[in-house]
């Protein structure tokens, strides 16, 4: 019981009380206490012990008093936090994504108890690709809830997404279990657990000295189909098959296999020679134009070309990565960066991205495609290619381009990137430079701190400008994510995010941009929009049903 504060009265005459009854007692002990004494002995004690009751009904009224403001304030925090959910979701509807993670982060903070904010928060970091964010967000609402269902299914998909499958059968597991009647969280426990086994068996039949794709093709004698109506290929690509084959793609058209093989394997020759980080220079009355993302979606690149001119030998361009995966359309703008690649070797230029790798291509899309539209042996022939491309472009001594950012050791330099000998590791894997050019994202905050995504890392300004200042650089330009607007300056206009793929996946209502870079080495940015293309839908191509839900 809490003691009572030294000047209330009731202390007072509880202290007047137990003299009382001590006098009595020991009177009572000394044998000299009489009947009338006696009854006075009980009535001290009944009056203390009263006196008890009071200060402890005192007490508990207090703690009830303290309870009930709690509930009250709990109660208004949870009214004021479900507003701000509400606001999150109608965000969320307009698309609006990262003003909806707004929103639910303001309900978090007023109430941080429900496990719905948390997950609805989750859903809106995977539209925006912050796989790790929204496992982190997942996992909390399991803490606070472990039955909320939901939660594992919002962890299941952002860890499918950047390649986590065991992890992600683990919950699918969990969500079967509590809900069997679920038909389509069963469907994505057995898509899931396909993938696993495929994965395991390519693991066990791999082999590091596997002979290429190519061994065996007979390019000499194989026959172009009697119905091809197009541009005929020679040994050399020309003009008039790259402007051929541009209205080809938009009407739906293929090229014979033999072509597709001749453009690929020139292409993966060219790029093997590259440097890892190739040096390029705009001379006078020339320029560069870089690009972002592309995604396959072929019809907006079109657009680009509509708007600021094709590849030419006086007008080069760069195509920072991830050409493919997502789009529908990624065969095409794989084929056509490549075909102009051939033609201009020396002005066209393709940096890797982390979505021209294996693992990836097989999740979004890129595999599926190449099977449908042409074959296996198509996908692993540009699987091959894919690892021969160079993993930066440095423009003019002034810009580093690479698809995605700086590292987690402030001692590397350009240097280190020249050096770096990407023909040891076909695929990027889960650590070193390799993995953190393709994979790293910048953020506000200074140093370096987790991925958002759940892979590599993010880096600061502070980070940007070291590296700047020590490889005498103006910026970094890098792509690898999608900006409202097409691009972002970031960090003092040290870190420059290009985004090419207007209204990604048909969905998220950005615009595309690219940059213009001239002999003066300003750089021009350049807004567009999305163009209607033929109703195939994103990652139409894709195996998996779970690609349904990102």
């Amino acid at each position: 019981m809490p003691a009572l504060p030294s000047g209330d009265p009731a202390r007072a005459r509880v202290g007047k009380s137990n003299q009382a009854l001590e006098d009595l007692a020991g009177a009572f002990l000394d044998g000299v206490i009489v009947a009338g004494q006696l009854e006075e002995l009980f009535t001290v004690g009944a009056s203390l012990a009263a006196e008890a009751r009071t200060r402890k009904d005192d007490a508990a009224d207090h703690a009830g008093a303290q309870r009930a403001v709690l509930r009250g304030r709990h109660k208004v925090g949870h009214v004021d936090a479900t507003a701000l959910k509400n606001k999150g979701n109608d965000a969320f509807k307009n698309k609006a994504w990262p003003q909806a993670i707004d929103f639910y982060s303001q309900a978090i903070e007023k109430y941080d108890k429900e496990p719905s904010f948390y997950t609805n928060r989750a859903q809106a970091h995977i539209r925006l690709e912050a796989y790790g964010y929204a496992v982190a967000d997942a996992t909390k609402a399991i803490e606070l809830n472990p039955d909320f269902v939901k939660a594992y299914y919002r962890r299941a998909v952002a860890n499918t997404a950047i390649l986590r499958h065991a992890d992600a059968i683990h919950d699918w597991k969990i969500v079967v279990k509590k809900q069997p009647s679920d038909k389509v969280a069963r469907a994505q426990h057995d898509a899931c657990q396909k993938v696993i086994k495929r994965d395991a068996f390519l693991k066990a039949i791999e082999a590091p000295d596997a002979p290429s794709a190519a061994e065996g093709l007979d390019l000499a004698n194989m026959a172009i189909p009697s119905d091809y109506d197009g541009v005929k290929l020679g040994d050399k690509m020309t003009q008039e098959f790259v402007d051929d084959i541009i209205e080809r793609f938009k009407e739906g058209k293929k090229l014979p296999l033999k072509y597709v093989y001749q453009i690929i394997l020139a292409v993966k020759d060219i790029c093997y020679n590259e440097p890892t980080m190739v040096e390029t220079h705009v001379d006078q009355g020339k320029k560069i134009t870089v690009c972002g993302d592309t995604h396959g979606q072929y019809f907006d690149l079109m657009e680009i070309f509509r708007i600021n001119g094709r590849p030419s030998a006086d007008h080069a361009y760069l195509f920072n990565g991830d050409f493919v995966d997502r789009g529908s359309w990624s065969c095409e703008i794989a084929l056509l960066l490549y075909a102009y690649k051939w033609l201009h070797p020396t002005s066209m230029f393709l940096n890797r991205g982390n979505h021209e790798t294996d693992d990836m291509n097989r999740m979004y899309g890129f595999e599926g495609e190449c099977k449908a539209k042409y074959n296996d042996r198509t996908f692993k022939l540009f699987s091959e290619s894919f690892s021969a491309l160079p993993l930066a472009t440095l423009i003019g001594d002034k810009y580093f381009v690479l698809h995605g950012g700086l590292f987690s050791d402030d001692n590397i330099t350009l240097d280190d990137v020249r050096k770096l000998n990407r023909h040891n590791q076909k695929q990027p894997g889960q650590s070193g430079l390799m993995m953190e050019m393709l994979w790293t994202d910048p953020q506000t905050a200074p140093g370096r701190g987790p991925s958002k995504r759940g892979v590599g890392l993010q880096f600061g300004p502070d980070v940007t400008k070291r590296f700047c200042e020590k490889n005498g650089l103006e910026a970094i330009i890098r792509s690898h994510e999608v900006r409202m607007e097409g691009y972002e300056e970031e960090h003092d206009s040290k870190c420059i995010t290009i985004f090419s793929a207007p209204n990604y996946c048909d969905s998220t209502g950005n615009k595309g941009a690219f940059i213009n870079i001239e002999d003066d080495y300003k750089l021009k940015f350049q807004k567009f929009d999305a163009v209607k293309h033929p109703d195939i839908k994103p990652m139409a191509y894709a195996s998996s049903p779970m690609m349904g839900m990102m």
